[in-house]
């Protein structure tokens, strides 16, 4: 193809289940693009975690070959995650293409997320594909589908009769909406005979051939052996093979202005290759011409949640290390850095956009680099102005200042966006209030459904929030957040103590409302998880020095009078005494040592 405009760039959107990856595999069926022997449901979702949890946790690009009224097309299509903590994925994707379809189930409407991703697409400038999916339901009569459609005709203010019906199961409509994508989408603009451009939106490791960059090209065009140069990094090299997605990586001879593809670019060094990077021909940067200019990249994600990973086996530190290089650059939205805690050892402090965002990828790690790990509980960051007006941002309980030298500490606090059904408003306002949410405002998206908008500190919802939303609400609620800014709040540190040593590993940044019962949980739990030693073990739990909440771990008895028989009882006696005096000796003395167990048991929150 010598032009361009026969392409089209697109992705879909839409929340969490609502059917994406169901009609990214008609749309695969329809163009025979994936043969049917080879075909399975969620075709793009390539990883077996993505299978179990019925999620999309990565965007996955194909190019699409259709033919309408005679003429060829070329389609790439990415298709993107729905939960809230992939949103970056979502941004990534969308600044890539040049329209999205956006897909809503009839039987549930629009969405928290639907409503989020709709507001990055709009940012980008997208021209939206607005399409109803699951009209094959039995719920999904003719009022529910009107109700649908009222609510998305609103939401983007175009006419009933410009939004699609389609069911992604049966492939009903499924040809109909191609054929709009191809009319209504426009062609990627671009210059084929300027200088090479490429913009980088996601990559992947493989061993023989380095850093493999997915591509978005903007103008020029590439061949394998050619070489390049990444004006980020500044980092030059010879690629050794492109080629565009069929899902799977296929070769071909060259990538043009407006196509999506890969560039197998030779790097072995993780992080020499960033997403948002600018990859061109480096006969741009010789001969003394002009570098192009870059292409505008992405924001840079900021972690909210923060975990810390430790290798059960101190010996796998450095794998450790390797397999968090190789998914920061699948996954450029968490970071990490070294961090040794008494007891673990040596492990990393990481960063995430969410507790989900945590989870998947604690457990690729496990999976993927066959890692056994202890890991802490999600928990958010902090900021504190100290006497001197310092900021310092306090991501672990190791780095939090003493009191005296405290001038304020603020919180991340975040706007909640909660839809639901009326009928259970009751309820969610009465867990809002349980958690200390701050009522912004409510309105009607239909007659029936509300949007409520809250602002409620972030360390409130990133442990069971949203389990309990959809308790309250039998699972009729969904939710969106984005973090606002920093508030001041009346922080503590919680010191763990164990027979009267501070347990750094166990120390926890709470409210000083909530730190009784923080401590008194901890406590508690410790209790039960700590093995009973040959003393008695005293559990604290201590707020600047002064004990707010303790338990008493018994000590393990040992007969010492089993093997006498007979005689006087005053044997006995001495022999009790004596076991006594040995015991308080060993309080003293004694030190615990907590196995890695106890961690694992007290981490999961």
């Amino acid at each position: 193809m010598d032009n361009n405009l026969n392409i089209r760039n697109f992705c879909i959107i839409s929340h969490i289940d609502h059917g994406k990856s169901t009609l990214a595999d008609r749309f695969l069926e329809l163009t025979e693009t994936v043969p049917k022997e080879k075909m399975r449901p969620q075709y793009l979702d390539a990883m077996d975690l993505e299978r179990e949890k019925g999620i999309t946790i990565k965007m996955q690009p194909v190019r699409i070959n259709y033919t309408l009224n005679n003429v060829d097309f070329i389609l790439n299509l990415i298709d993107t995650p729905g939960h809230a903590d992939f949103s970056y994925e979502v941004s990534r994707s969308l600044a890539a293409v040049e329209g999205a379809i956006l897909l809503v189930d009839v039987s549930k409407g629009i969405q928290a997320q639907t409503l989020a991703n709709l507001e990055l697409a709009k940012k980008q400038n997208l021209l939206i594909v607005p399409a109803i999916n699951k009209i094959d339901l039995v719920a999904a009569d003719s009022d529910k589908i009107n109700e649908t459609k009222k609510e998305m005709s609103h939401l983007l203010n175009v006419p009933d009769n410009g939004i699609f019906l389609i069911s992604a199961k049966y492939g009903k409509n499924i040809e109909e909406l191609l054929g709009v994508i191809i009319e209504k989408i426009p062609p990627p603009g671009g210059d084929p005979d300027k200088p090479f451009r490429a913009l980088i939106f996601d990559s992947k490791y493989d061993p023989y051939k380095g850093v493999i960059a997915y591509v978005r090209v903007v103008d020029g065009e590439m061949k394998t052996g050619d070489k390049i140069f990444l004006i980020q990094n500044k980092t030059s090299s010879e690629l050794k093979e492109i080629g565009y997605f069929k899902p799977e990586l296929l070769p071909c001879e060259k990538l043009r202005a407006g196509e999506i593809g890969y560039i197998a670019t030779g790097i072995k060094e993780p992080g020499k290759v960033r997403v948002g990077d600018t990859i061109v021909s480096l006969k741009s940067t010789s001969q003394g011409s002009r570098l192009p200019e870059p292409l505008p990249g992405y924001k840079e994600p900021k972690a909210v949640v923060f975990a810390s990973i430790f290798p059960v086996d101190p010996n796998d530190f450095d794998l450790l290390k390797d397999g968090l290089d190789k998914l920061q650059l699948n996954d450029p939205s968490f970071n990490f850095e070294q961090e040794s805690k008494e007891g673990l050892g040596r492990g990393y402090r990481c960063g995430f956009l969410g507790s989900l965002h945590a989870e998947i990828i604690t457990e690729r790690l496990k999976r993927e680099f066959g890692l056994n790990l202890i890991i802490s509980a999600p928990s958010v960051v902090y900021k504190i102005i100290n006497k001197k007006e310092k900021e310092i941002l306090i991501s672990s309980p190791l780095d939090w200042p003493d009191y005296s030298l405290i001038k304020e500490a603020r919180e991340p606090w975040v706007k909640l966006e909660i839809i639901s059904p009326q009928t259970y408003l009751g309820n969610i306002l009465g867990l809002l209030k349980k958690f200390g949410g701050e009522y912004i405002e409510n309105r009607f998206l239909s007659e029936n459904r509300i949007i409520l908008t809250y602002e409620i500190p972030l360390r409130e919802i990133i442990k069971d929030f949203y389990d309990r939303l959809k308790g309250v609400t039998q699972g009729f609620a969904s939710m969106n957040y984005e973090v606002l800014d920093w508030r001041l709040a009346n922080l503590v540190k919680l010191d763990i103590l164990v027979a009267g040593k501070r347990e750094e590993a166990f120390s926890k940044i709470v409210p000083e409302e909530k730190a009784y019962s923080e401590g008194r949980e901890i406590v508690k739990k410790l209790k039960e998880a700590l093995p009973p030693q040959l003393f008695s073990v005293p559990l604290q739990a201590a707020i600047s020095g002064k004990i707010i909440a303790r338990e008493t771990l018994s000590s393990r008895r040992k007969d010492v009078i089993a093997p006498l028989y007979g005689g006087d009882y005053t044997r006995k006696k001495k022999l009790l005494e004596k076991q006594k005096k040995g015991k308080k000796r060993l309080k003293e003395k004694g030190k615990v040592r907590i196995p890695p167990n106890v961690f694992l048991e007290l981490f999961k929150g």
